[in-house]
């Protein structure tokens, strides 16, 4: 196991590839890391919080319980990874990859996830009130029992979701697409 001052001098010294690395409640707020690769690592509640992970590999990475307040995020590719019940409150995920990945119980509140693909996501229990996510694909995500209080859905694909219990208050859905399977437990 690496531990944070070991894991900077290294990126620092230029190495890039972390795949695998265990970083288990490790904290690395406040640091620039874009273009890192930390394919199938163990972050498990680290605190990552206004950290820059632009253009980040973190596919099949386990982030369960992490802290990514205000971390940047955008053009991350997230394909599968695990961010159960973390904190990703103002995150920006700008045309980022969540295809697939486990979102269930995060709070992503005011989160940014303008272009980003979140298909077949799970987001069961999450939490995205004022999230923006204009232009999002949701397309075959599981949705059930997550609070979109004044989320920005507009143009986003929603096709073959399940809304089961979703609180879509206030959500701005112009230009959305719906499929009626998605809608049929709203109605």
């Amino acid at each position: 196991m690496i531990d944070a001052s070991q894991f900077l001098e290294l990126y620092q010294e230029g190495k890039r590839d972390f795949s695998r690395v265990n970083l288990t409640q490790v904290s690395l707020n406040d640091v620039d890391l874009r273009d890192i690769s930390l394919w199938r690592a163990n972050l498990a509640e680290i605190n990552l919080s206004r950290t820059v992970l632009e253009q980040a590999d973190l596919r099949e990475s386990n982030l369960s319980g992490a802290n990514l307040w205000r971390a940047k995020l955008s053009c991350a590719n997230l394909f599968q990874a695990r961010c159960s019940n973390a904190l990703l409150i103002r995150a920006n995920f700008q045309q980022a990859n969540l295809a697939t990945s486990l979102l269930d119980g995060a709070d992503l509140r005011l989160a940014c996830l303008l272009k980003a693909n979140l298909q077949g996501a799970d987001l069961s229990g999450a939490n995205l009130s004022y999230a923006d996510l204009r232009s999002a694909n949701l397309m075959g995500a599981n949705l059930n029992r997550t609070l979109f209080t004044g989320a920005n859905l507009t143009g986003a694909n929603l096709s073959k979701t399940n809304l089961d219990q979703a609180v879509l208050e206030q959500v701005d859905l112009r230009e959305a697409t719906l499929s009626l399977e998605a809608l049929s437990s709203k109605l």
